[in-house]
Order: C-alpha cells, then sequence, then structure tokens
C-alpha cells in the first residue's frame, strides 16, 4: 500500500514542495541526468520509463515521471532541477534520468539540453505518425483537452491553432502555449524535423530513435539496444507491460489517406536520419 498516494492531493502537493525545497539544498551532491527520455507522445514512452526502472543500475527523477525542466519550467534554474535526482556517490555505478514526451517538440528544449548537458544520451520513441495522432487526440479528448468531437475537425484547426505559437515561444521563454502542447496531432509526427536537433548539437551516437512497434513486437531485443547504448548490464525487467494504452473505433479511412499523404516526406527525411526506413514503412512495401 502506497500511503503517499492516499494522502489528499493538497498534502501531496505540499509533500512534493519541501522534498524539491531539500533537494534544492543539497544540490551539489545531486547529479545531474545521465540520459534522457525526450518522448514522443503516445508513442509508448509509459511502458519504457516503466520498464527502465526495472534496471538495477537506472534511477529516475525523484517525485514525479518528468521534471518538465527544459520544456516549462526552465526557469526555476539548475538548482531546482538538481533537487529532483536522488543523490549519488562517487562509487555508485548508477544511471540517472529524467523522461519527458515534451521535451522532442517543444521549440526550445533541444538547444536548452545540448548547452546545459553537451554529453547527455537521448532516447526517443517513434510509431507510425498517423497512428500517434489518432491516439493523442483519443487522449486529449478523455482529458477534456480537446473539444472538438471530431478528428478531422481537430486536423482541420491544427494549422490554425498552431500559428505563431513557436514564435511568440521563442521570443518569450517564459510563455506556456496550451495549444502547442495538446493540439499538435500532426506536427508531433514529424519525427526528424524534431531529432534533427539533438543529433546535431548531441552527435548521431547519443541519440537512440526506437520505434514502438518493435519494442512491443520484440521487447527483450529492443530492451539489450538501451542497455548496450546506455553501457548498462544486459538485465531484462521480469515482464515487459503495455501503459496508457487507450483502444476505441478505428481510425475513418478518410482521415487516414490524408494522414498517410502528408507524411511521406517526413517519413522519407526519418528514413535519411535512420539510414533506413522505419518499421511502418517497411510493413507497408511488403
Amino acid at each position: 500500500m502506497n500511503l503517499r498516494k492516499m494522502a489528499p492531493a493538497p498534502v501531496q502537493a505540499a509533500g512534493r514542495r519541501l522534498a524539491v525545497r531539500a533537494g534544492e539544498l543539497t544540490a551539489d551532491r545531486r547529479p545531474l541526468p545521465d540520459f534522457l527520455v525526450i518522448g514522443g507522445q503516445r508513442c509508448g514512452t509509459t511502458s519504457l520509463f516503466r520498464a527502465l526502472m526495472a534496471h538495477p543500475q537506472i534511477r529516475r527523477a525523484n517525485l514525479h515521471k518528468g521534471v518538465n525542466y527544459f520544456d516549462l519550467h526552465y526557469d526555476r534554474g539548475e538548482r531546482w532541477y538538481r533537487g529532483h535526482f536522488p543523490v549519488r556517490g562517487e562509487q555508485d555505478d548508477l544511471r540517472v534520468f529524467d523522461a519527458s514526451g515534451y521535451y522532442m517538440f517543444h521549440p526550445l528544449a533541444a538547444e536548452r539540453i545540448v548547452r546545459d548537458l553537451p554529453g547527455v544520451k537521448v532516447i526517443a520513441m517513434v510509431r507510425a505518425p498517423e497512428e500517434r495522432a489518432f491516439s493523442a487526440y483519443k487522449h486529449e479528448l478523455a482529458r477534456g483537452f480537446e473539444w472538438e468531437r471530431s478528428f478531422a475537425r481537430a486536423l482541420e484547426l491544427e494549422d490554425g491553432r498552431l500559428a505563431g505559437e513557436v514564435e511568440r515561444i521563442r521570443v518569450e521563454p517564459g510563455y506556456y502555449s496550451f495549444n502547442h502542447q495538446h493540439h499538435a496531432y500532426r506536427a508531433r509526427g514529424e519525427y526528424a524535423r524534431r531529432l534533427e536537433p539533438f543529433v546535431e548539437g548531441l552527435g548521431r551516437d547519443n541519440v537512440l530513435v526506437l520505434e514502438s512497434e518493435r519494442f512491443f513486437s520484440s521487447p527483450e531485443e529492443t530492451y539489450r539496444d538501451i542497455t548496450r547504448f546506455l553501457d548498462v548490464a544486459d538485465v531484462q525487467p521480469d515482464r515487459f507491460e503495455r501503459y496508457n494504452a487507450r483502444p476505441s473505433a478505428d481510425m475513418d479511412p478518410v482521415d487516414r489517406e490524408r494522414l498517410l499523404a502528408h507524411f511521406e516526406e517526413p517519413d522519407r527525411r526519418l528514413e535519411t536520419l535512420l539510414g533506413r526506413a522505419p518499421v511502418w514503412r517497411e510493413a507497408a512495401r511488403t
């Protein structure tokens, strides 16, 4: 039984604030992350997060799945960020990580990460972008962050909703854009555009791109790629589970065809970045 989770929400929030404040006071003994899970949203990152937590050499940030420092809370400073991580001794053979599904898409996150964590490794999860878009729409609708009852209508509105938002975030770094975070159904699936700043800034060897289709169909093999990338022991979780799946009716065929056409060029660009076709393109060719 987790007594902390049973406490009233205000009590939990107060406890988190106190814990972070205590962390700030001991920030010099707390590491910055060795690696980041940068997204993407609705690509299986929660399942990956849980699998990573099962590894004996890997520790997550305290209190939260994601600290959201490099996207939403950068103004709070490095000591605040360090305060979220466990104390690590000099002899500890641990890897500490932070995860945010918004890091890959936020206009300022990549440059902040490259500047502040120049040697950090990043893991990105991608998924057939038309499926990701529909899953994101259902997710936002269920959470009350989307109010259009038609996926087709939400897609029609996307460009207008996002117009000028990236430019404003860049000019006003403290500005928060609800539309940019919650209504980017097509834009978040243009993966190469989102990944290229990380590859250019950190180096290709420090960026691991995983397809969620492969992670769920061959989890042991994919997880072994992750442990090699992070230079940790080849220790597998007891089991791999799928979290946050949201079953529903199939996507309308017209919406699917429009999305497939939209993503032809972004997928070719991703193929160039990966040096091979993403698995969903390989499947379409067979």
